[in-house]
């Protein structure tokens, strides 16, 4: 690893632009296939961002050390913090034995990692400015130092706060420096704006100190174990909403801050103007001693230069990218981690080290298959029913990427040439229908899945009908994870085969699971036109 900015002539393949969880993944990835490249880091160690946040110091990312199963690959499902490596001694469950574990700890383990495989890291060696040139990109550091690359990827994460065009806004305390001390808000009236975890984490530190505090937002409150989606509201920061369900003098307010306004002087209050959703709009103004900014963040695109400055949606906080990771105007510049979440924003995983791990090594797959000429990954299989299921079978059972990644990577499995199919593994969904993969082909693409309408049940609700378990009828109904196989031929749908699902994640049963994937199969594989994949 190298401490100080470096200056190279010659291009490299890769320039990594950030020493976080996505880029020490990557920078492993692409030194085991024997890449040039360098990761350029603007602190003093790998996971910066994980020295200052979250806040209070604890991750809500599961650590769930004692499975009782000895399969590495499945423990993966439980265990949302490890990177993937071949190292045993790499796995986070080494490091704390808490379910929540403290951010701290995996600082250490961050730097354990990047020092383990002697990743080359350029620290102290901010970006500001990228550009292109005939080679690729060239980025300049705060010294004046050039780094070249082909291609170039960011791993920054989402390293500037998100804030909202409110008048008034920039005299409220933001979450990413407001004191964490809770005798600092000893009898203070506190307004949190978000409804995120940041927001409700902040609230659930000031319980016990401050006289009330109003959490607001324009969006209803969503919570992660209805959604699924583990960015919405996790229980562990829900105190809150007790003391706000049992009258504790603190509420959440659901609807739109209009402006505002802080009386001059040190100890001024704030006037602040909200927009009462359920109450037709009605106005009032409230007053609070304090106010917090808890809304988010976003990608920071200031040090690209105008000709490839990458195209920004969701309100200018993401980039907007391909399905292969890649921005859709600037070729050659591709993303990894938390900033892939453009792909399935609020949906599903790529915004969490547990689901982008698995997004990295997609990405190296594709960029070795784009510009190394290293076909992806496969298992050569017989094209008959039988022992297509019997694969599928076994990966659904025990796959950590599908089962992290629902719905966003999947298995191919790819009916091609005479009685041979090929099985490849990991292969982000929609990137399947414009690889290379699938041309001219039928392929089948397995993945894990909630049902339609998962976020709409209330899974503690007994009176709501739910698929049965173990029921093959009622498979497509399912509203918990459950596998789905689709049958494609030059990206159309042809057919669409639900496995039941099973309170364990079993999917294992002879007659229940893999009996019905077998008739799918035949069936399917009958209906190809003569001489496609036969």
């Amino acid at each position: 690893m190298h401490n100080q900015s470096l200056h190279s002539s010659e291009a490299l393949d890769y320039l990594v632009i950030g020493a976080g969880p996505a880029g020490l993944q990557l920078g492993h990835l692409l030194a085991t296939a024997g890449h040039t490249y360098r990761i350029l880091e603007a602190g003093n160690r790998p996971g910066t961002f994980f020295q200052k946040f979250p806040r209070h110091r604890q991750l809500i990312s599961s650590n769930k050390v004692h499975t009782g199963i000895d399969d590495p690959e499945f423990n993966l499902r439980m265990d949302w913090n490890s990177l993937l490596s071949p190292d045993p001694e790499l796995l986070f469950t080494r490091y704390s034995k808490r379910y929540f574990p403290a951010a701290d700890d995996y600082v250490r383990y961050l730097a354990d990692f990047a020092e383990a495989f002697d990743l080359d890291i350029a620290f102290d060696t901010r970006a500001v400015r990228i550009r292109r040139d005939d080679d690729g990109f060239t980025v300049t550091d705060q010294h004046g130092g050039d780094h070249r690359g082909r291609r170039l990827v960011m791993a920054t994460g989402v390293s500037r706060p998100y804030i909202p065009d409110v008048p008034g806004i920039e005299t409220a305390e933001d979450y990413s420096d407001v004191s964490v001390d809770p005798e600092d808000f000893t009898d203070q009236r506190v307004l949190i704006l978000g409804k995120g975890n940041s927001a409700l984490e902040t609230a659930d530190n000031l319980i016990e100190t401050a006289a009330v505090i109003h959490v607001a937002g324009p969006h209803g409150l969503r919570l992660a174990w209805k959604s699924h989606y583990v960015g919405h509201l996790r229980a562990v920061n829900n105190n809150f909403l007790d003391t706000y369900q049992l009258k504790s003098q603190n509420a959440i307010l659901d609807g739109n801050v209009l402006s505002i306004e802080k009386e001059p002087g040190d100890g001024g209050r704030y006037r602040v103007r909200f927009s009462f959703s359920r109450a037709n709009e009605v106005v009032k103004e409230i007053p609070y001693d304090r106010i917090i900014v808890c809304t988010g963040f976003r990608f920071d695109a200031s040090p690209f230069d105008p000709e490839c400055r990458p195209e920004l949606v969701i309100n200018d906080r993401f980039a907007a990218l391909t399905p292969a990771y890649e921005s859709v105007n600037v070729p050659g510049l591709y993303f990894a981690g938390t900033l892939t979440q453009q792909r399935d924003f609020k949906k599903s995983t790529n915004g969490f080290i547990h689901g982008f791990r698995y997004g990295v090594r997609a990405l190296s797959r594709i960029l070795d298959e784009r510009h190394h000429d290293r076909a992806w990954p496969v298992q050569p299989l017989a094209t008959d029913p039988a022992a297509l299921a019997d694969a599928v079978v076994a990966r659904v059972n025990r796959s950590s990427a599908l089962w992290q990644q629902f719905g966003v990577i999947g298995d191919l499995l790819v009916a091609a040439d005479g009685d041979q199919a090929r099985y490849h593994e990991e292969v982000p969904v929609a990137y399947a229908h414009e690889s290379p993969l699938t041309a001219g082909a039928d392929y089948f693409v397995v993945t894990l899945e909630y049902g339609p309408d998962h976020d709409k049940v209330d899974p503690f609700d007994i009176t709501v009908r739910r698929a049965a378990q173990n029921s093959v009828g009622e498979a497509f109904d399912a509203s918990y994870l459950h596998p789905v196989i689709r049958h494609f031929r030059g990206g159309e749908l042809l057919g669409t085969h639900h496995m039941a699902e099973n309170l364990e994640n079993e999917w294992n049963h002879p007659k229940v699971h893999h009996a019905p994937l077998v008739e799918f199969f035949a069936r399917e594989l009958d209906a190809q036109p003569a001489g496609a994949g036969r």
